[in-house]
């Protein structure tokens, strides 16, 4: 009985100072790599062991493409790389898997998928193993339309996205994208592109989702929803990063980066309200732009930054300047002597990390000199640091690099470009029902600058791409036919005139019995552009290259570059069947092809599967129903053109009509839609039920993009003729009729009124319905009480 009671003991004794020991492990463990206590507290006990230019290091995030080497077998981190770290503690790095003319990184030089997996794995394990605290990095990369690297999948550009009208299937987008970003080792998605876009020569049109508010939050929310909803810590899941804080489209002149001129209420009731539609989908990060408002430079915007999003918003987040914008503080607005002067403006105003990591480095000296409190600095670290803890990246700073071959650009993700390419198609003409072609008759004649040109398919914002990995008009064409019915002929380039044919193109089609021509623009970067500091190009007079389009490339006209109309008229002349194909990154004159082509479809900028998109619409194996997300102006000179502008209505020039050529909205499919039995119920004092029924009346089945719009017939400050509420896509067989409905919620029905306030005003309501912004099928109105 003794040996037992001392056995006893003795195991009691043992277990005693076995949790001794681990007490006293868990007490030398520094807090913050308990993974067992809350973010907070280990946000917290990091912060506190943070010296002030540790903590400075985080809100850097400088470019990353030159931090990797890469060996035979494998990818090391740079010299260059440890003696960033050694000099400034940083912990972002911007593009570090990137590939473009740009950078300077091609398919030869750059990274695929599994090599920016061990080039990710190397920094983090050089930061993690040589640096005092250990703090993982935050990797962050350009996926508007795909991740901006080697090998990626390639969906539409923003512009093509919105024209689908279709939220569900951008969120499915967004959440391959998300997938892709996040098994390389990033961790951060440039996207979406939240600016209205509401001047066509603006360069970075394509990027867009378009010129309405309602439609981009839509859009924009979906994405924010697929690529970063819900926990930070699921496979696949990325901080989006929106851009750009605030009304950047609307520059003067659609000059990138010039002043907007915008109201405070226009700011609120148009410009803000996608922004906030994105944080409250889950959006943790936000972009500035390079645009000043009344001013005041957006990167050093206190209202913009602190106001309206901490104050207002509750965004719990980081904000980021785009690249150089705080130095833009300085050498572009001039409201800052120095770089450093502009970095304390910025970090004042609440902007938390400098993208491009040259600026927040005087914010040191900023602190020393007492002209910046450390407690600043500290809430942006702190913003950082609580992200890179509930991503798991102190447990889990590494990725697999096998998994990122069978990710990235998997077939799943290639077919879903393909349908996205496929739901953005807009058929603008289609006389005598000239479309779809028949694939058993007669000889096609394909020809144009863009028909058979891999990158002008792609937009800005693209890596290079492997050979076969783009599909183009030409080849999506050639893959539905013989040989022997197909032919090819450029014609002319998008710009340069040196290499223009039109007479064998008219000798081409004077034996062919249709024609499809594909003309358009380009955003299609090479080697010889001239680039700024920021990434955007510059236009220069000896450049004869494709590109028209993309960052930097803003446009004094929206014609035709080139000897392009001259082709088409060519090929009119000939009186064959004339379809018209625009590939673009904005709504081009479409003037020419609206009266003399039998058919006219834009596929924007369609991605790597566009070919197969362009000609499953062209020969009818898909019905399409993309709709406008942006007017197309009839001239320049009517800008701005969009739906929604305050009354009164527009009057006609002397010249023409003051109406777009083409309105928001608008869009034909191969089958027709009748509406009717249009009913409007109150269901509460501020909703209401809007309900009617729609019919495929047509030969096929097909989509129709139902749209709400609203008017405030008399309110207490100026409204827009109509607004956009509510929209559905929605898929109907030939004869079959559906009963749908739209809820109109306060939201829908508030205003911002004299005193600046969001509510809802005593008064009557028009709500129409209809297949376009002019297309309204059906009308009723409603009282509402006010709030």
């Amino acid at each position: 009985m003794k040996k037992i009671v001392f056995v006893l003991l003795m195991a009691f004794f043992m277990v005693q100072c076995l949790l001794t020991v681990v007490r006293c492990d868990r007490s030398k463990r520094a807090a913050y790599k308990d993974p067992s206590l809350s973010i907070e507290k280990r946000t917290q006990d990091l912060l506190s062991r943070m010296t002030l230019e540790e903590k400075v290091g985080q809100l850097l995030c400088p470019l990353g493409w030159e931090m990797y080497e890469r060996q035979s077998g494998g990818v090391s981190h740079s010299a260059k790389f440890e003696a960033l770290l050694a000099d400034r503690h940083a912990g972002m790095l911007w593009a570090t898997f990137r590939a473009d003319p740009w950078t300077k990184k091609t398919l030869e030089n750059g990274l695929n998928p599994p090599l920016a997996a061990q080039a990710g794995n190397a920094l983090q394990k050089y930061v993690i193993e040589n640096t005092r605290l250990g703090i993982p990095l935050f990797l962050a990369e350009e996926s508007a339309h795909g991740h901006m690297a080697i090998g990626a999948t390639v969906f539409p550009a923003g512009i093509g996205q919105a024209a689908t009208w279709n939220p569900a299937l951008v969120r499915e987008m967004a959440t391959a994208i998300a997938k892709e970003v996040r098994v390389q080792g990033a961790h951060i998605g440039y996207g979406p592109i939240l600016d209205l876009s509401r001047d066509p020569r603006w360069s970075r049109v394509e990027e867009s989702f378009g010129e309405d508010p309602v439609l981009t939050a839509r859009i924009g929310s979906a994405f924010v929803e697929g690529a970063a909803d819900g926990n930070l810590r699921e496979d696949g899941k990325v901080i989006a990063t929106l851009k750009h804080f605030a009304a950047y489209g609307i520059s003067e002149g659609g000059h990138n980066g010039r002043p907007s001129a915008v109201g405070a209420r226009e700011l609120q009731a148009q410009f803000l309200p996608p922004f906030k539609a994105a944080i409250d989908a889950g959006a943790l990060s936000v972009m500035t732009a390079y645009n000043a408002i009344d001013g005041v430079p957006c990167t050093a915007s206190r209202f913009l930054l602190t106001e309206t999003l901490r104050d207002a918003w509750h965004f719990k987040g980081f904000t980021i300047s785009d690249l150089a914008s705080i130095e833009g503080i300085s050498a572009d607005h001039r409201v800052a002597e120095t770089v450093a002067d502009a970095a304390l403006l910025a970090a004042k105003a609440g902007l938390d990390v400098d993208l491009g990591g040259e600026a927040y480095v005087h914010l040191i000296d900023a602190v020393g000199s007492r002209r910046l409190p450390e407690a600043v600095i500290d809430t942006a670290v702190a913003r950082v640091l609580r992200l890179k803890l509930a991503m798991g990246l102190f447990e889990n700073p590494y990725v697999e690099p096998q998994r990122a071959q069978e990710v990235v650009r998997n077939a799943e993700h290639v077919r879903l470009a393909r349908r996205i390419a496929q739901e953005s198609m807009v058929l603008l003409k289609n006389e005598n029902n000239c479309l779809p072609l028949d694939k058993n008759t007669g000889h096609l004649l394909v020809v144009g600058p863009n028909a058979d040109n891999v990158y002008n398919m792609l937009g800005d914002y693209t890596a290079p791409q492997a050979d076969g990995a783009v599909t183009t008009a030409l080849a999506g064409i050639r893959a539905k036919l013989t040989s022997a019915q197909v032919s090819y002929v450029k014609g002319c380039a998008i710009r340069d005139t040196a290499a223009t044919d039109i007479d064998r193109a008219v000798r081409a089609a004077r034996r062919a019995d249709r024609i499809v021509a594909v003309v358009g623009g380009s955003s299609a970067r090479d080697f010889k552009t001239n680039y700024m500091e920021t990434g955007a190009a510059l236009a220069t007079p000896v450049s004869i290259s494709d590109m028209e389009c993309g960052e930097g490339f803003d446009r004094l006209s929206l014609d035709l570059l080139g000897d392009q109309l001259a082709l088409l008229k060519a090929l009119k002349a000939t009186g064959k069947p004339l379809v018209v194909v625009y590939i673009q990154g904005r709504p081009l004159s479409m003037n020419w092809a609206a009266e003399h082509a039998d058919a006219l479809l834009t596929a924007w900028y369609p991605g790597q599967e566009g070919g197969h998109a362009i000609a499953d619409v062209l020969f009818g194996d898909y019905n399409p129903a993309g709709r406008l997300p942006i007017s197309v102006p009839r001239h320049v000179g009517q800008l701005p053109v969009h739906y929604n502008r305050d009354l009164p209505r527009v009057r006609d020039y002397v010249e023409g009509p003051a109406t777009p050529l083409y309105p928001f909205g608008y869009g034909l499919s191969y089958s027709t839609f009748g509406y009717d039995s249009l009913t409007v119920v109150p269901t509460g004092r501020h909703t209401v039920e809007v309900s009617f029924t729609l019919t495929n009346t047509g030969r096929y089945d097909g989509d129709e993009v139902v749209q709400l719009y609203l008017r405030d017939n008399y309110a207490s400050t100026v409204q827009p003729l109509r607004q956009l509420k509510h929209f559905a896509r929605v898929h109907l067989k030939q004869g079959e009729t559906r009963r749908l409905a739209f809820i109109l919620t306060p939201d829908d029905l508030a205003i911002i009124d004299r005193r600046m306030n969001r509510r809802v005003e005593s008064g009557q309501f028009t709500v129409m319905v209809g297949a376009s912004s002019e297309d309204i099928r059906l009308e009723g109105e409603f009282q509402v009480s006010g709030s």
